[in-house]
């Protein structure tokens, strides 16, 4: 017996811990699977150990390393099925950027554009909108969206 496998189910136990930790500060969801396979090998290995209460029947480190690649491997096809798409289309496309669902709206001025700069009223909220000088009350168009600030042209 060597000093790895003196170290039994414990040193997988931390090194599933040291994972999600990782994970935590780099997040990936990438290295959540891996710990978990690292977790399940230390259970597994905790398992065995308790079952055959034997050093000579006793998982050796190089099962150890094999059943954990084996774990990580499903984990990580596991992880790829419940993870969602990064191809998939949102439900709320515009969710953190309203401003481009406005454009191809019509909307009428709340104050004139005056110099290229106006103010509209779209709900709740008033947007600064840039464009050709127009009275307030006249209907403009979102034909762009610049950040904050709405392009828009008349009507």
């Amino acid at each position: 017996m060597g000093p790895l496998s003196d170290l039994g189910p414990w040193a997988w136990f931390v090194l599933g811990g040291v994972l999600l930790v990782a994970e935590i500060a780099a997040p990936g969801t990438f290295l959540v699977w891996l710990g978990l396979a690292a977790l399940l090998t230390g259970a597994l290995t905790y398992l065995v150990d308790l079952a055959w209460q034997s050093p000579v029947l006793a998982f050796s480190w190089q099962a150890q390393v094999l059943v954990f690649a084996a774990l990580a491997v499903v984990a990580v096809l596991v992880g790829r099925k419940v993870s969602p798409s990064p191809d998939k289309a949102s439900d709320r496309p515009f969710l953190n950027r309203r401003a481009d669902g406005y454009v191809g709206r019509v909307f009428t001025l709340d104050e004139p554009i005056i110099s290229g700069i106006g103010r509209v009223r779209i709900d709740d909220t008033v947007w600064r909108v840039t464009g050709p000088d127009t009275a307030a009350g006249h209907d403009v168009k979102v034909v762009a969206a610049d950040g904050a600030v709405l392009k828009v042209e008349a009507v």
